[in-house]
C-alpha cells in the first residue's frame, strides 16, 4: 500500500509504466481489468457483426475507439524503443482496430477487421506471468490454455479475413456466421463442400487455414494428451521445462531434484 501511495508523486510516464509493468496489487488489478476489457471487446465485435449497424452500435464504437486510443498512446509513451514498438504486429493490429472503429460508419466491410483485436490476447505477458505466479491451476495447465488461446485467436482473425474478402463476391458467405462456419469446417478438415472460397486469393486463404490452423489444432491435441512439463531450471544448462518424473536433464544429463507433491 505504501508503494501505491508513493507512486502518486511520480511523473505521469512512470506511473503509467508502473501500472502496465509493475508487480503491485494495483498493477495486477489494472492488467486483469485490461484483459477483461479485451475479452468483452472481442465478444462485442463478434456479436454486432451479425447485425446491421445502428446508432447505439456506432456510439459504442466511438467510445471504444477513444478508450483504445488512450491505451495505444499509453503503451507508446512507456515504450523504450518507440520506432520498434510501432513495427510490432500487435501495435499495427491495434492501429487497424482503431481506424476500423472510426471508419466503420463509412466503410462497412472494414468494420469486421476489428476482430484483429483478438491479437491483444497474445501480448498480455504480464497478465500471464501474474496468473502463473498466483494460481497453481494455471501453472499446471499453462501449455493447454496457451494453445487454446492461440487457436481461438487464429480462428477469429482468419474468419474476419474470410468475411472481408468474400462477403461482397461470394453468395455463400453473407454473414460473419457463414465465414465462421467455413473456417471451422476447413480447420477440422470436415469440408462439407457447401461453402467454398472464390478466386485465387480465396484458394490461397483456404490453404493457409488448412496448413496453419491444422498445425495449431494438432498442437492443442498434443498438449491435452501429453504429460505437462514442469518448470525447473537446470543448474548446468538452464533448460527450464522437464517431464514431471525426470531424474536427469535431457539436454545435459545433470541430475535434477524436482520436488513433487507429497515430498518433504
Amino acid at each position: 500500500m505504501a508503494d501505491e501511495t508513493r507512486d502518486e508523486h511520480w511523473p505521469l510516464s512512470e506511473r503509467i509504466a508502473a501500472l502496465y509493468r509493475g508487480r503491485t496489487p494495483r498493477a495486477e488489478r489494472f492488467r486483469y481489468a485490461l484483459l477483461a476489457f479485451d475479452v468483452l471487446t472481442i465478444a462485442f465485435f463478434i456479436v454486432v457483426s451479425m447485425f446491421p449497424p445502428t446508432g447505439w452500435v456506432i456510439a459504442i464504437d466511438i467510445v471504444l475507439a477513444l478508450v483504445l486510443s488512450i491505451d495505444f498512446a499509453a503503451r507508446l509513451m512507456i515504450a523504450e524503443d518507440k520506432a520498434r514498438h510501432f513495427l510490432e504486429p500487435v501495435t499495427i493490429a491495434d492501429a487497424v482496430v482503431i481506424a476500423s472503429l472510426v471508419l466503420a460508419p463509412f466503410v462497412e466491410n472494414l468494420a469486421f477487421l476489428r476482430v484483429l483485436r483478438a491479437l491483444r490476447l497474445m501480448r498480455s505477458y504480464h497478465v500471464l506471468s501474474d496468473l502463473r505466479r498466483r494460481y497453481a491451476f494455471f501453472r499446471q495447465h499453462e501449455q493447454v490454455l496457451v494453445s487454446i488461446v492461440n487457436l481461438l485467436v487464429f480462428l477469429f482473425v482468419v474468419t474476419a479475413f474470410v468475411y472481408v474478402f468474400q462477403a461482397d463476391r461470394n453468395p455463400a458467405i453473407e454473414t460473419y456466421i457463414d465465414a465462421l462456419y467455413f473456417t471451422v469446417t476447413t480447420l477440422t478438415t470436415t469440408g462439407f463442400g457447401d461453402i467454398t472460397l472464390d478466386g485465387t486469393s480465396g484458394r490461397i486463404l483456404s490453404v493457409v487455414i488448412m496448413v496453419v490452423g491444422l498445425g495449431l489444432f494438432l498442437r492443442l491435441v498434443q498438449t491435452l494428451f501429453r504429460p505437462a512439463k514442469v518448470r525447473y531450471t537446470c543448474p548446468t544448462c538452464g533448460l527450464s521445462r522437464h517431464d514431471p518424473d525426470a531424474v536427469h536433464c535431457k539436454h545435459c544429463g545433470e541430475t535434477l531434484h524436482i520436488r513433487t507433491e507429497g515430498a518433504d
